[in-house]
């Protein structure tokens, strides 16, 4: 902390001072300035025109003490390990903190050891610098940058005088118990990268759309036929599955399409004649889920022919392979391939044709 009251537009050789303010004194009155090599007894960095040095007793008394937080800090630590690994997932895979009672009872486990943890790191930390380390005042010169090729060359001496001065090489025990309570804090965000789980490999690829699995309107179970979309016609749709069954609501999210049926003679550049195979009779099938941030892109200009996600208006042209002409989003919405089966109805004729949701590292790797 520097004295603002010094004027800043003083020389060098002016004698005015900056006054570097450490802990403060229990006394009052003006500071005496000192010559750089009077140190009054005091072998720091800096040097001190009033030291508060501790006696040995002293320093060895706050170093137990230190050392006594920074054991505990140590046995929390451990603690939060044990914590993490006392709820284990069941025999069928369903994480045992899924009950209420054990999610409220692993949450007061690990919130206390940490907090407990933290806070006695910081308690040995205090104790360390009031009852250990010396407290004084300083004052040095208002220089200019840079610092002139001799102080630079006397860093390291300024350095090691400064590591001596606080004890961290004198005093073992406080040392040892302090790298001791840091290091489970150190493992601990290595054991959470197991909350990850497994890499996800293709998983992020596959959705159920099958190879001739039929189309339902959503929330029904009504399947659809081609002659069921009109041009200019939009339906929202899932897959079909066997009577007594249920898709899941993730497995909604990463199957639901929109069915848009336009004239061919519409279709842009980027239908390519790939593309085009994926088409039936105009009919184009392309995910509902925007590929921003997963909201569904729910809304469909008839005349622009364009696929509105309304969240943060992310825009695809559906006359095009559904290429981003607006907003955040920064891929287009995938396509997924389909045909009809032998009584008409809209089947699916493959996977999408990249990953659906959310843009990730190798969401456009082909699978």
């Amino acid at each position: 902390m520097t004295d603002n009251t010094s004027n800043h537009d003083n020389t060098a050789g002016d004698g005015a001072r900056e006054r570097i303010l450490g802990t403060p004194s229990g006394t009052e009155g003006a500071l005496t300035e000192v010559g750089p090599g009077d140190h009054r007894g005091h072998s720091g960095p800096y040097p001190a025109a009033e030291t508060h040095t501790h006696t040995e007793e002293e320093q060895r008394k706050g170093e137990r003490v230190a050392a006594l937080w920074f054991t505990l800090a140590f046995l929390a630590g451990i603690g939060f390990l044990v914590s993490y690994f006392l709820f284990p997932p069941g025999p069928d895979g369903e994480p045992a903190i899924a009950a209420p009672a054990i999610g409220k009872l692993s949450n007061l486990a690990l919130g206390g050891t940490l907090a407990v943890a933290l806070f006695a790191i910081g308690a040995g930390m205090t104790v360390w610098t009031r009852r250990v380390m010396p407290h004084y005042e300083v004052s040095s010169p208002y220089d200019e940058m840079p610092s002139p090729a001799a102080e630079k060359r006397s860093f390291s001496d300024f350095f090691m005088r400064g590591g001596e001065e606080s004890g961290i090489t004198k005093r073992p025990l406080m040392r040892r118990t302090l790298l001791l309570s840091m290091l489970p804090l150190g493992l601990a965000p290595i054991l959470l990268l197991r909350d990850l789980g497994p890499l996800p490999r293709n998983e992020l690829h596959k959705t159920p759309w099958q190879r001739g699995q039929r189309m339902v309107v959503e929330g029904s179970e009504r399947e659809i036929l081609a002659s069921d979309l009109e041009e200019g016609g939009m339906i929202t749709a899932l897959p079909s599955v066997p009577e007594g069954e249920h898709l899941t609501l993730d497995e909604q999210a990463q199957s639901v399409i929109l069915l848009i049926k336009m004239n061919e003679s519409e279709f842009g550049e980027r239908m390519t004649g790939e593309r085009l195979n994926w088409t039936h009779d105009g009919i184009v099938a392309y995910s509902k889920i925007c590929t921003h941030v997963g909201c569904p892109a729910a809304l469909y200009e008839q005349t622009t022919h364009r696929i509105l996600c309304p969240c943060h208006q992310s825009t695809f042209d559906a006359t095009n392979a559904a290429e981003v002409v607006f907003g955040p989003a920064n891929r287009p919405l995938p396509q997924l391939p389909l045909t009809v089966d032998g009584e008409g109805y809209l089947v699916a004729d493959g996977e999408f044709s990249s990953a659906v949701g959310p843009t990730f590292w190798d969401a456009e790797r082909d699978v």
